[in-house]
């Protein structure tokens, strides 16, 4: 059974399916299709006229395709109504079930691949590729915590040893994961493809000139420690310290240089206002942005840290949320 059909001008095409009953529904205001590198579902909200034909609840799937490509899938979680009879409809993709909580023990040691991988298989949820992320972490507890936590806890473990940052998602249906070298895309964002851009410099928040490690030796009941720091940075700013405890097994010395590494310097936050969109463009691929941004010319590749897509009759936008090597999280 079918719905009353309007396509947004034949460009795109949202759909609802209810059990055996299908409906392409009257949508008013457009589509918005939103994702985040971390810790966060894909979502899509769109506005449903409500009529006599259409009939949908929480849990159905929705899928969403933009130019005859695949764009979303996903299953609707809210529906808000007005009196003028709009139901206001917020879907989320697969990794919506990964808020779930958990006290989760690692059956051996293990990738993060093998954890996504064993987490997926529990929750019932379907996988795509998952590359392998190498880096073996050691038997762990992770008590009372969401799934995205306990993944992005080992994908952290794995950046801290490897120098390697892997983005998960999901592809359609399918829970993917990605390192972010392989998902670098041919899209120039400049003056002339975006409207605006807000960009803000700090050393106020996730900037350290001084890393600090720690753990307690069982064996002589004393406590080690491995430093790393920048002389430069620190007459410049003051001292910045981050501080952290380690497993006695972690490569210490090795951990606070990559610490330092990543984190010594000023974080600077981009965003991009309605730039041409591009359905390729998603959380953790990266684009290659050309802008003069006062202290800082930029002309390289930066990472997608957050994505809003704006699909309506006339026209695709999309906001960005960037970083790239002096952009830091």
């Amino acid at each position: 059974m079918w719905g009353r059909c309007l396509n947004l001008l034949n460009k795109y095409q949202l759909i609802i399916k209810n059990g055996d009953k299908i409906y392409e529904p009257v949508i008013e205001e457009g589509i918005a299709w939103e994702t985040e590198r971390k810790c966060v579902p894909g979502k899509l909200t769109f506005k449903v006229l409500k009529d006599d034909i259409i009939d949908f609840t929480e849990g159905n799937n929705v899928t969403f395709y933009a130019n005859g490509k695949s764009v979303f899938q996903g299953f609707v979680f809210t529906k808000k109504r007005d009196k003028d009879g709009i139901i206001s409809v917020t879907a989320y993709d697969q990794l919506r079930y990964l808020k779930n909580k958990d006290c989760y023990i690692y059956p051996k040691a293990m990738t993060a691949s093998d954890l996504i991988k064993a987490l997926a298989a529990d929750y019932r949820m379907q996988v795509g590729s998952i590359e392998d992320t190498e880096y073996v972490i050691e038997r762990r507890v992770e008590d009372n915590s969401t799934l995205f936590d306990i993944i992005q806890t080992a994908l952290g473990l794995t950046l801290d040893n490897r120098k390697k940052l892997y983005v998960l998602y999901d592809d359609f249906g399918k829970l993917t994961l990605k390192n972010i070298e392989s998902m670098k895309l041919d899209l120039l964002v400049d003056s002339e493809t975006a409207e605006n851009y807000d960009y803000t410099s700090s050393i106020d928040s996730n900037t350290y000139n001084k890393v600090k490690l720690f753990y307690d030796n069982k064996d002589t009941g004393e406590r080690e420690a491995y430093y790393a720091y920048s002389g430069e940075n620190i007459n410049k700013w003051g001292v910045l310290q981050f501080c952290d405890s380690i497993d006695e097994k972690t490569n210490g010395q090795f951990k606070v240089e990559a610490l330092l590494s990543m984190y010594n310097r000023k974080t600077r936050n981009l965003s991009i206002s309605n730039a041409f969109g591009d359905i390729r463009v998603r959380a953790g691929t990266s684009v290659v942005v050309n802008l003069n941004l006062g202290d800082v010319n930029v002309n390289k590749y930066m990472l997608v840290e957050k994505v809003k897509h704006v699909f309506s009759n006339n026209e695709h936008m999309m906001n960005l949320t960037l970083r790239g090597a002096d952009f830091v999280e």
